[in-house]
């Protein structure tokens, strides 16, 4: 089992969000508390529509919410500027979209090495870097290549180097595994417990693919947009990816 360190990298504290006006306004987040600690993956599951993506996008800093308190690190984002959002989440946020996000005019190590070069590294440092996390996802030989060459399982491995090559203390992930297969699901999520080991670091995923849920220490349950259960898991076995089709 991946214990925490117990440091409080996450806190949300009684967070509302509602989109939409009059009749059609649907209540998204419904007095949402919830803490990730450094040293763990914590999962968001629920069914679609239950404000999984949305708390997950204002934990992020990428959706401001109507009421309550997020605090990453210590840092309240819901009193930050914008500019200073900005350059909070390129420092210490690695997002891992659904879609890939890939750019593809430039290679895919220069994909990855884009958080580097927002930091101010320079084009050769960056690519060194990208290619040394293109290793670590198996996919070190490919990185002259242009993303449109690759697997749609392989883009999202580069998509994966991408959000980690910066070393982010808090990776953030919407359904990282649902369009994989079952080998590279299974490199991933190897991956991602890899990075919640590392001190000082936290992994949370929202998912609806049931194959991977025994990778994660803590699952917090969603429904109509409240967070409505929470359980730790005992692992008395490594985990394992589930060959078989993802639910939902």
């Amino acid at each position: 089992m991946n214990e925490t360190n117990g440091r409080l990298v996450v806190d949300v504290r009684s967070v509302e969000k509602h989109f939409g006006d009059g009749p059609d306004r649907i209540h998204a987040l419904r007095n949402v508390n919830l803490q990730a600690y450094a040293g763990e993956i914590l999962m968001l599951v629920g069914p679609s529509g239950c404000g999984k993506t949305t708390l997950l996008s204002a934990i992020a800093g990428t959706l401001r919410v109507e009421s309550g308190e997020i605090d990453v690190f210590g840092k309240p984002l819901h009193r930050m500027s914008g500019g200073d959002l900005t350059r909070f989440r390129a420092k210490h946020i690695g997002f891992i979209f659904q879609q890939f996000n890939l750019i593809p005019t430039l290679s895919v190590a220069e994909n990855i090495g884009i958080p580097l070069l927002i930091q101010g590294f320079s084009h050769r440092e960056a690519i060194r870097r990208a290619r040394a996390v293109l290793d670590a996802v198996d996919l070190g030989a490919r990185w002259k290549e242009s993303p449109n060459k690759l697997s749609g399982g392989q883009q999202q491995r580069v998509a994966i180097a991408r959000a980690l090559v910066h070393e982010p203390p808090l990776v953030i992930c919407d359904e990282p595994t649902a369009a994989l297969d079952s080998q590279n699901g299974e490199i991933v999520l190897e991956l991602f417990r890899n990075v919640a080991r590392s001190p000082g670091r936290a992994v949370v995923i929202v998912t609806h693919d049931n194959r991977i849920f025994s990778y994660a220490d803590r699952i917090a349950r969603m429904d109509d947009g409240e967070i409505i259960d929470e359980k730790k898991q005992v692992h008395s076995e490594p985990p394992h990816f589930v060959h078989e089709h993802a639910a939902g």
